[in-house]
């Protein structure tokens, strides 16, 4: 029986990943994996594990990982700012057909402060990006 396991897995924490290196070629058949390397796609930085040293193909699959990493939280986060439009869509037509009074006084404080925060950031964004383009 072959299986087709990857020769890294990428065990993902906040930051990064813990990286290791696989092995399914050892006398008990078994998976071992083998840690190499501690990656922080935030700041780029990948640190060996122990005292090993990455080979070339370490650091070009972890830097591969890490580019496709980078690129699926940046369309994670466009994706959440999109929900939030449906959300805030949706809260406006709770507000309007369904709230109580006691619901709307509960929220109603919290929501404006957030819009307004946010409304202040889009307008200055904006401005800043008009201001460039002229």
């Amino acid at each position: 029986m072959t299986t087709n396991l990857p020769d890294y897995y990428f065990r993902v924490r906040e930051n990064g990943a813990f990286v290791f290196r696989v092995d399914t070629e050892n006398r008990q058949r078994r998976i071992e994996m083998d840690q190499i390397a501690v990656v922080n796609v935030r700041n780029g930085e990948i640190k060996p594990h122990g005292t090993r040293s990455l080979s070339a193909q370490d650091m070009e699959e972890i830097e591969a990982w890490m580019a496709e990493r980078t690129a699926l939280l940046a369309r994670r986060d466009l994706d959440d700012i999109h929900r939030t439009i449906d959300q805030l869509n949706l809260t406006a037509q709770w507000a309007q057909a369904k709230a109580t009074d006691r619901q709307l006084d509960e929220v109603t404080d919290a929501l404006l402060m957030a819009m307004h925060d946010l409304r202040t950031v889009l307008v200055r964004k904006k401005a800043e990006r008009v201001s460039s383009e002229s």
